[in-house]
């Protein structure tokens, strides 16, 4: 009798990939904090000795990561040598945007500090599995912080005000043409959304909320750097009250990460002005559940059993969302939260899903 192993070998050999991939973000992570992607393209092609004087690290391990940086196929053998010192390597002008340029749309290099905190807080996650708490978000670290502002940043910093606000007009011209319009960004984070709606909209009032310290310390430095002119609040939506009316209320990638996504979004509703709005940029899952799903579908549920979840579930009786936040938990929320609209918006993006909430 014949047994068959295809499905047996199928999972083998995508846990054998997926470790692979893993080993070869921990190269990405190495290459970014260690400005070694950088030193390339400004000064490449260079050798071990010479990336090693460059980027300021040990020439053995300058040498061992050129190694396997071209094996991976992310940098190119330039001057091949029998001597390994002597060999010399270069960035590609087509990966530049992926691995050195951090406002460019391909950048996504920052998931590789994304991964190096979660793996910091795994032990957390794995108690709070046996006991239900949560894991505070501070507990992924500085790597999962910057990780996570600069996944983010080129779309914020880009299509925020020109293609997703835009796609609202009455919004967004209300917002160019009214001076003296306010605006709260909630889940601000290191700010880079922040930043992009004061540049777009220099006669509005900008704040930026977020309950947790060091990225209000990381936003206001950003901010700062940017020049523009915004304020930054360490506390979280249910603080907006006291700080309203707002225009608009932009909650960017933040509401599936709530410990009480309808204390929060009735918050908002009593900040808005009348005839402001809700902003939502969420993840764009399947409408319905189904298994096996896609490749975003794999990745959201990747991030939800991880940090998502966890982080949600660090708060008193909290109920979060979780990273797979369908538009029909988006409506439920509207409706019971008083909102007299909920609108999903026709911007089309492979990641987010947008809504525009109105109160009566």
């Amino acid at each position: 009798m014949c047994v068959a192993h295809a499905p047996q070998d199928a999972i083998t050999e995508r846990l054998f990939q997926s470790a692979i991939g893993t080993l070869e973000l921990f190269g990405v992570y190495l290459g970014r904090t260690l400005g070694l992607y950088r030193t390339l393209h400004e000064r490449g092609p260079l050798n071990p000795a010479d990336l090693a004087r460059h980027a300021g690290i040990a020439p053995r391990y300058a040498r061992e990561w050129l190694e396997q940086q071209a094996v991976a196929g992310f940098l190119v053998v330039d001057r091949e040598a029998t001597d390994d010192a002597a060999r010399t390597y270069r960035l590609p002008d087509e990966y530049v945007g992926v691995l050195a340029d951090e406002d460019h749309p391909a950048h996504i290099a920052p998931f590789a500090h994304m991964m190096v905190g979660v793996a910091r807080a795994l032990p957390r996650v794995v108690e709070a599995y046996r006991t239900g708490a949560g894991v505070p978000y501070a507990e992924y670290g500085a790597d999962f912080r910057y990780g996570q502002g600069g996944i983010n940043r080129p779309a914020f910093a880009s299509d925020l005000t020109g293609a997703w606000l835009p796609a609202v007009p009455d919004l967004h011209e209300s917002l160019r043409r009214e001076p003296g319009r306010r605006i709260a960004d909630v889940g601000c984070g290191a700010g880079w959304s922040t930043i992009a709606l004061a540049r777009a909209y220099p006669d509005a009032e900008v704040v930026g909320f977020d309950l947790d310290e060091a990225s209000i310390r990381d936003a206001t430095k950003n901010a700062a750097a940017a020049g523009v002119r915004v304020r930054f609040v360490c506390a979280d939506g249910a603080a907006l009250a006291a700080d309203g009316p707002f225009h608009l209320i932009t909650l960017l990638e933040t509401l599936h990460d709530m410990a009480h996504p309808d204390e929060a979004l009735t918050a908002m509703r009593a900040a808005l002005a009348p005839g402001g709005s809700l902003f939502i940029a969420d993840e764009r899952v399947a409408e319905e559940f189904s298994a096996p799903g896609d490749d975003i579908e794999r990745m959201m549920y990747g991030w939800s059993i991880s940090h998502c979840l966890p982080v949600g579930m660090d708060g008193v009786q909290a109920r979060p969302i979780g990273t797979v936040i369908r538009p029909a938990a988006v409506r439920r929320l509207a409706q019971a939260t008083g909102f007299s609209s909920c609108e999903v918006l026709d911007i089309a993006n492979q990641l987010f899903r947008f809504y525009r909430l109105r109160a009566a």
